[in-house]
C-alpha cells in the first residue's frame, strides 16, 4: 500500500496510532496532516448531540493518499439523522481547509452500524453517559 491509512476501525483512542508504513509523504509531514485532520474533524458536531463527531466515533476510516487528498469513510448516530444531507459537506468543508490537503472525498457508510460504545470517554462525559 502506497498510501498512508488510519485503521479501518478507527475510534478516537485508536486512530492517531493506527498510520500504516509506506507513504510517499515524510512522517512527519504525515504526522502533522493527521492531526490536524484530527483537528478539523472535532470542529464538526451533530446539532442534536453536544460532542463532535471524531469523539462520537462517526468516523470509521481515514485515508491520507500521496497526492495529499483524504478519503472518510464515516457513518451517522442513525440512518434518518435529519443532517444526513448535510454533515458529509461540514466534513468535506473542515478537512479541506487543512494546509496541505489537497482535495477530500466524503463517504458514507452504515456497515457497520453506530453503536455508543463507539464514543469516546470524552464524548460520554458530554452526553452525560459517564
Amino acid at each position: 500500500m502506497d498510501d498512508a491509512s488510519i485503521a479501518a476501525e478507527t475510534t478516537p483512542e485508536t486512530a492517531p496510532n493506527a498510520l500504516v508504513s509506506g507513504s510517499a509523504i515524510p512522517a512527519d509531514e504525515l504526522a502533522r496532516l493527521t492531526d490536524d485532520i484530527v483537528s478539523a474533524l472535532k470542529t464538526v458536531y451533530d446539532p442534536e448531540i453536544p460532542a463532535d463527531i471524531y469523539e462520537l466515533g462517526l468516523i470509521y476510516k481515514i485515508d491520507i493518499e500521496d497526492n495529499r487528498s483524504v478519503k472518510i469513510d464515516m457513518t451517522l448516530t442513525a440512518p434518518g439523522c435529519p443532517v444526513a444531507g448535510e454533515m458529509p459537506g461540514w466534513v468535506e468543508n473542515a478537512v479541506g481547509a487543512v494546509e496541505g490537503v489537497s482535495g477530500v472525498e466524503v463517504n458514507m457508510t452504515f456497515d457497520p452500524p453506530w453503536s455508543a460504545d463507539r464514543m469516546s470517554e470524552e464524548a460520554q462525559v458530554a452526553v452525560g453517559w459517564y
